[in-house]
């Protein structure tokens, strides 16, 4: 490899480490006087069947997470990096994008169950992001790894089991 070569070479390996340096997302913003918190990561989903030697369902995406339980967005992302769906939620409204579908559903319980395959309890959840073990009949959270960016949730009532894991970026 020539001189020049060489150069061009280390230019594009050390600009390539600085910006993915810089790529670490936000934790949280304030905005208002109110947190509004932003994350980014893998999360991944499986409900157990109820019928005897029935595969699990699973579901694992790419996502942000902005806003609170009461206002916010989440967008799933395929392993590619393409957005698989967009949702929205508010008092007033709960919305999914997907495939340039638009569906609205009556609340973000209905929504979130939709887009994952079960309920996930989403008050609880943002305060697991936020490292607070918030208690939720049925679901236990394990956070000894939160400071990693891992977040492991467990539902074990009502039937069927299921579990929730994230992965956040640093």
């Amino acid at each position: 490899m020539s001189r020049l070569g060489k150069v061009v070479c280390s230019t594009i390996i050390f600009a390539s480490i600085f910006i993915a340096g810089c790529a670490a997302p936000t934790r949280a913003i304030v905005s208002n006087e109110s947190e509004v918190s932003l994350w980014r990561g893998r999360l991944a989903v499986r409900v157990e069947s109820e019928q005897p030697l029935a595969q699990p369902q699973a579901f694992s995406a790419g996502f942000e997470l902005t806003g609170n339980a009461q206002a916010g967005e989440l967008t799933l992302y395929t392993p590619l990096g393409n957005t698989a769906a967009a949702l929205s939620w508010s008092p007033q409204t709960a919305v999914m994008r997907s495939n340039g579908d638009v569906r609205h559903f009556e609340s973000l319980d209905a929504l979130i169950k939709q887009a994952v395959g079960t309920e996930i309890p989403v008050v609880a959840l943002f305060a697991w992001l936020a490292g607070d073990n918030m208690a939720v009949a049925g679901w236990s959270a394990d956070l000894s790894d939160h400071a990693k960016g891992r977040i492991t949730a467990r539902r074990t009532q009502p039937a069927p089991l299921a579990e929730l894991r994230l992965v956040l970026e640093k």
